[in-house]
């Protein structure tokens, strides 16, 4: 089953567009990371970072966020 994302992605772009940084939250199974790598499939030239909060390293990670956040573009 093919799902439209269209909508999703150019609203997702255009939150892109006035901040440095967008979360995707919803329930488990929705498609979240399926959309996240779309988009960073065509965000061409941009440098796109993927962190996962289900994932235990991630979110280790995280326990300090300067350290995960700081060296990345804003």
């Amino acid at each position: 089953m093919l799902i439209e994302r269209r909508k999703y992605l150019e609203r997702i772009r255009d939150r892109l567009g006035d901040y440095p940084i967008v979360a995707l939250l919803g329930p488990r199974q929705v498609g979240k990371t399926t959309l996240a790598k779309l988009l960073a499939q065509f965000a061409s030239d941009e440098e796109v970072h993927h962190i996962d909060l289900e994932s235990p390293g991630d979110l280790a990670r995280l326990a300090n966020p300067e350290l995960v956040l700081s060296p990345l573009k804003s």
